[in-house]
């Protein structure tokens, strides 16, 4: 356990010490909350469909623990290029509990990134529908960040250059986003949209971010959770099997 913890205060070491990262890894769900909210808000009240802000802020909490999580993965990568994922590997402990460890500090990171996010989107004017619902707003930002940070691990596993993983996370990542209903409603959308958003896991993130900061909900919170403990619990095993059989 004390490998988890080591790594898992690596993680927030490296984050805190980090300006530029934390300044950076702001900016688009800012621009998303600023230039769509305000922008497609008349719009959208105009349509009938209320404040837009109060619908698009779910998404932008979404989004910034999407790209902060899934993007730690590069870490592995530079541990492996400089030598440090050396030595933590010839440590005599299994490599399951370093990749745990990892996980749990990528996780924290995107957590306290959505955190941020979520103070930024009250200034701008965000109102929580019920307060008594919160604890079950870190629930489903938990699960989303443990599920794409175990996705980031995977997939940086078993790559060896950061051209790549950007390359292939890009590819990964927009979809994943805009297809999940993060920036507009998936009522009344064609089929094929519709069968893919719920083919996306981070569908279930918003509509349940969604439901316990504004009580409205797509899917319903019993499938939210479910979607996203399975497919957490699938990419931490994939995860683990891909971190465990790296090759220095």
């Amino acid at each position: 356990m004390s490998v988890i913890y080591i790594l898992w205060l690596r993680q927030l070491k490296r984050y805190s010490r980090s300006r530029a990262r934390i300044v950076g890894s702001l900016g688009q769900p800012l621009l998303f909350l600023l230039a769509l909210g305000f922008g497609f808000g008349p719009i959208y009240r105009r349509a009938g469909q209320g404040d837009y802000i109060q619908f698009l802020a779910p998404g932008v909490i979404a989004m910034a623990i999407l790209f902060t999580s899934i993007f730690t993965g590069i870490e592995v990568i530079w541990d492996r290029q400089f030598g440090f994922l050396k030595e933590t590997l010839v440590a005599p402990v299994p490599r399951i509990l370093i990749m745990i460890g990892r996980t749990l500090g990528g996780a924290t990171v995107a957590l306290i990134q959505g955190v941020i996010v979520i103070v930024i989107c009250l200034l701008a004017g965000f109102r929580i529908h019920d307060l008594s619902q919160l604890p079950m707003t870190f629930v489903y930002m938990t699960l989303t960040a443990l599920m794409f940070t175990a996705a980031g691990t995977a997939v940086a596993s078993v790559l060896t250059d950061f051209q790549g993983f950007q390359i292939i996370m890009n590819f990964l990542v927009m979809p994943i986003f805009f297809l999940s209903g993060a920036l507009f409603p998936l009522t009344n959308v064609p089929r094929a949209i519709e069968i893919i958003a719920s083919c996306d896991p981070l569908s279930y993130g918003v509509d349940g971010l969604r439901h316990s900061l504004i009580g409205v909900a797509h899917f319903g919170q019993a499938a939210d959770l479910a979607v996203l403990s399975a497919v957490t619990a699938v990419l931490l095993v994939l995860g683990g099997y891909l971190f465990s059989r790296i090759q220095l």
